[in-house]
């Protein structure tokens, strides 16, 4: 901010324009009028200078700074001729990157510009965003309040998600634009496990007994073939083999849309057990021929599954008092389900579409325990039945464990 100081009974403007720091001597001498006089033209300076309008030889045309000055504002002005707005930047950017990104991911992208970027940095040149700037948008982020109460905040992953979209339009930009990439040290914001709330296999059964008939195949199917929802919804008949007893997953239904699966990795054939090939051999004589889709609506459309889990997953979990779990924790009940059995890891995370049997460990294994209540029980069998071993020859051998029963029988007989 501009002061007013005072020098031989001059007064002088200490201001800072540029970056840099300036100090030009008036004409006007120290008294109280002048100085309210010059406040009000360093309150119109400053006002410019903040517009990007000020011309620094108007005000000052006797400055020996006037000519350099200006220069420095002119290559400035130049400078942001030639690199774009973020808001321009970030069009180029989305044009250019779609042909990589789902439907489903384009439209996130666009909420995540439409809604929290473009209004923070729409229009700004993209050099002059600075790390300061993000650090203080991404603060914000965590004020921000939505919902019917007003009170609920941005989670810290929906923050991250934000923030990782404006570190990569701001890399591409300063690659292209030649300017320092002011997203330097910024971690992401630790966030916390994904909630990962499976069902007890005696919640399985119970939940199968009371839902709606015509539902019980697609739960069925849901609970012990971890198919993800945007993959059972999408699923075809021509993606069912009854003769090797397997179902290949080769896309996903996404907002309607029918698009690949959410990795390459996802691709995968999974094997049906006895319970899901009597499920899809009964879904058969609802759907077969009727529609290309194996769960579908009257109309022969693939089902919404917003639609369905208001009228059918929440109403039963509501009446068998079950805890509400998102429709998704079916997944997480088929992993859960497969390590209880013993089922080999590697075929699991195969069943489940992972690349590798990491996140199987990382994120299901601590359930199993809870599931199958015998937690070490393979170490107690081993234990017990060495011990009863052990007893059955104890009779053998005397006190000292020196010689047997039945050397001393003999010697007695003798």
């Amino acid at each position: 901010m501009a002061s007013i100081r005072s020098r031989r009974g001059k007064l002088f403007v200490d201001f800072r324009y540029m970056n840099m720091r300036c100090r030009e001597t008036t004409n006007l001498t120290d008294t109280p009028a002048n100085r309210k006089k010059l406040a009000k033209i360093i309150e119109k300076m400053e006002a410019e200078i903040t517009l990007g309008i000020f011309d620094y030889a108007a005000y000052f045309p006797k400055s020996e700074r006037a000519q350099e000055m200006t220069a420095l504002a002119d290559r400035a002005e130049a400078c942001i001729s030639r690199n774009p707005t973020f808001k321009e930047f970030s069009e180029t950017f989305f044009e250019e990157r779609k042909i990589e990104w789902r439907p489903s991911y384009r439209q996130k992208i666009q909420i995540i510009l439409n809604k929290y970027l473009l209004p923070a940095f729409g229009g700004k040149a993209v050099h002059t965003i600075k790390k300061t700037d993000l650090l203080t948008f991404r603060s914000s982020l965590a004020k921000v309040c939505y919902g019917k109460d007003g009170q609920s905040s941005l989670s810290v992953a929906r923050i991250n998600q934000i923030m990782i979209l404006l570190r990569m339009i701001l890399e591409e930009a300063s690659d292209r634009h030649d300017f320092e990439m002011p997203y330097k040290n910024i971690k992401n914001l630790k966030q916390s496990r994904p909630d990962v709330n499976p069902f007890t296999l005696a919640e399985v059964w119970l939940f199968l007994k009371h839902v709606r008939a015509d539902y019980k195949p697609y739960y069925t199917i849901r609970f012990f073939t971890g198919m993800r929802t945007s993959e059972i919804d999408g699923l075809k008949w021509d993606c069912i083999n009854f003769d090797r007893r397997e179902i290949s997953i080769r896309g996903a239904l996404v907002n309607g849309e029918m698009g690949p699966t959410k990795t390459l990795g996802s691709q995968r054939d999974i094997a049906m057990s006895q319970l899901v090939y009597d499920a899809l051999l009964e879904q058969k004589t609802r759907t077969f021929g009727k529609s290309e889709f194996i769960f579908c609506n009257s109309q022969g459309n693939p089902m919404e599954y917003r639609n369905v889990n208001r009228r059918v997953w929440k109403p039963t979990l509501a009446l068998l008092g079950l805890k509400h779990r998102r429709a998704y924790q079916t997944r997480h009940t088929a992993a859960t389900l497969w390590l209880a059995a013993g089922e080999n890891p590697e075929w699991i995370a195969r069943q489940m579409g992972h690349s590798s049997t990491e996140m199987l460990f990382r994120v299901y294994s601590r359930y199993v325990p809870d599931i199958t209540r015998q937690d070490g029980s393979a170490m107690d069998n081993l234990l017990l039945a060495s011990k009863e071993k052990l007893a059955g020859a104890s009779h053998s051998f005397d006190t000292e464990g020196l010689i047997t029963n039945s050397q001393t029988d003999k010697e007695t007989s003798r």
